[in-house]
């Protein structure tokens, strides 16, 4: 999609990719709709908006793990498994949030401190 960056992150802690296929939302509006209309998150994929420091789940059909991250790409809030029509309101320190298939966080472990490297994929 030509709207969107492409990425890959990978856990720095294990060397274990959390996403290959993030999808990064260049506008406002690209970042306002988020993932609204999609069914869901295929393992592998990810939408990572910035800057975001809080997020809904508003008018959302699925479940997804939330990871907010500050500049460093260090891990400040970990959110699993959250629900349509729940929130997250601000995350101190965030400066971005990565939005992941439900269980992601669980089956890597994902803790307050990890830290997460980008690994620019084009697009």
């Amino acid at each position: 999609m030509r709207s969107k960056e492409a990425a890959s992150l990978r856990l720095l802690r294990t060397g274990e990719v959390v996403a290959d296929r993030v999808r990064v939302p260049r506008t406002f509006i690209g970042r306002g709709i988020g993932l609204l209309g999609r069914a869901g998150l295929e393992p592998g994929e990810g939408m990572w908006i910035k800057p975001c420091n809080g997020i809904h789940m508003w008018f959302m059909r699925f479940t997804l793990d939330a990871v907010f991250l500050d500049r460093r790409l260090r891990v400040v809030r970990v959110v699993p498994e959250l629900r349509p029509w729940r929130m997250v309101p601000l995350v101190l320190r965030a400066q971005s949030v990565v939005e992941l298939p439900a269980g992601t966080s669980a089956r890597l472990g994902l803790v307050e401190g990890d830290e997460l490297e980008r690994v620019r994929t084009g697009g």
